[in-house]
């Protein structure tokens, strides 16, 4: 059967619930109206790992006083890295126009061991994580095509993407390989010193832009000394290194807290009985990363540096929609009310005055709305749903709508009701 038109628009993008959200609530500028932010370096340190609570039952930080706090720190941008998701990404990226933030946005992906497609269990539940960073316009809407396919495609106990996407979809972003969790880093927790070359070989080809991150976790036993070898595989590599700390909340007091969520993910118990120094994924201030990185002033550079590639900028309060295809010399509103003037004899209804009169008010709306793609694409999607057998419904305001009526996307006659447009 044939499939619907509108399908050709997206071949190169899959959606899920919040990369359908970012696409149609804003559109992506590096300059223009809206907030506008540059390619220029930033002073001091900038957190570039940090979740909120959009990281579901991982962080508890709401992002309103993630903003806060970086504000109130004197620093002049910062990230948010959700883990597999962008649920947060427009609400973060106001809040941080709001506060005279620099927001720079961004995701902690989870990396296949294989592929995408291989979900044995024991042997594809051990995904690598990746941070990736937009840069602009391209590097936002590759890390929505990369969010959306890790869900649609590579979802096993998490949304993974694979090296295969990542080749596909890397303009505009910048890399940082945690080091908690990265790649190269679990190569070096199984010895396997091949494996940590390839890896940082192979980020370093694809990313322009590619890092490796040192933290600082004193309290974790043997990490000091994986920061150590990292520091020196990266050095060998070429691969410069960078400052950070995974924010899962912003005070120390907050880790309990944090690790009462993370157990009912898990499933598992928290031992309240038993003084265990939990490690600390608090919110690093500038001071503190000047302290912990004395050794290293050059990783914090490059968090400057990295906040300074990113200059993507969003137009927000505008719904975007797909440009429905059409032919030559004509446009989406006369295509719509062609449409529905055929629509008047497929629905065996008698051209009346009071039709005509509500025809015409409801394409005069919707042409006013610039909505007409929209419900182009809606008819086009329904037809094809009905013809393959697929059960729809209809729900909201255009329900009630003639022109969607007479369109195919709704099945009740609005006339004979006395439904409201």
């Amino acid at each position: 059967m044939k499939s619907p038109k509108y399908l050709s628009i997206f071949s190169s993008i899959r959606f899920n619930d919040c990369s359908i959200a970012a696409i149609l609530s804003c559109r992506t500028e590096a300059q223009g109206a809206g907030a506008r932010y540059t390619a220029r370096m930033s002073s001091g340190f900038a957190n570039l790992h940090t979740h909120s609570h959009y990281s579901l039952l991982e962080a508890i930080p709401k992002i309103d006083a993630r903003v806060a706090r970086a504000k109130a720190d004197g620093q002049e941008a910062l990230a948010l890295t959700d883990l597999g998701n962008m649920y947060g990404t427009i609400e973060f990226y106001k809040e941080c126009v709001k506060q005279g933030v620099k927001p720079i946005i961004g995701v902690e992906f989870f990396v296949a061991p294989r592929t995408r497609f291989d979900k044995e269990p024991r042997v594809d539940d051990r995904p690598s994580r990746l941070i990736l960073l937009a840069k602009n316009e391209a590097g936002y809407k590759n890390l929505i095509r990369l969010v959306s396919a890790s869900y649609i495609e590579g979802f096993y106990e998490r949304p993974r993407v694979d090296r295969e996407l990542l080749e596909k979809h890397r303009e505009g972003l910048v890399c940082i390989l945690p080091a908690i969790g990265g790649e190269h880093a679990l190569a070096l927790g199984d010895g396997a010193d091949e494996r940590v070359r390839e890896s940082l070989a192979w980020h370093r080809k694809n990313f322009n832009d590619c890092y490796a991150q040192i933290t600082r976790h004193p309290e974790i036993e043997g990490h000091e000394e994986l920061m150590a070898r990292i520091a020196a595989s990266a050095t060998q590599a070429n691969t410069p290194l960078v400052a950070g700390q995974e924010t899962y909340y912003l005070d120390k007091e907050d880790a309990t807290a944090r690790e009462l969520v993370d157990k009912i993910r898990t499933g598992g118990v928290l031992e309240r009985e038993q003084d265990i120094a939990l490690p600390d994924y608090s919110f690093m201030t500038q001071s503190r990363a000047a302290s912990v990185f004395a050794d290293m002033p050059e990783s914090i550079e490059n968090t400057a540096r990295i906040a300074g590639m990113c200059a993507l900028g969003l137009q927000l309060g505008k719904a975007i929609f797909p440009v429905f295809p059409i032919p030559p010399g004509t446009t989406a509103n006369a295509q719509l009310r062609e449409k529905a003037e055929e629509g008047i004899a497929m629905r065996g209804m008698a051209e009346t005055p009071e039709l005509r009169q509500r025809i015409e008010y409801e394409l005069g709306i919707i042409e006013q709305k610039g909505y007409a793609s929209y419900f182009l694409i809606v008819a086009d999607l329904l037809a094809y749903a009905r013809q393959e057998g697929i059960y729809t419904n209809t729900r909201g305001s255009a329900a009630g709508s003639l022109v969607s009526y007479l369109c195919g996307i709704t099945t009740v006659d609005p006339i004979a009701f006395n439904m409201p447009f």
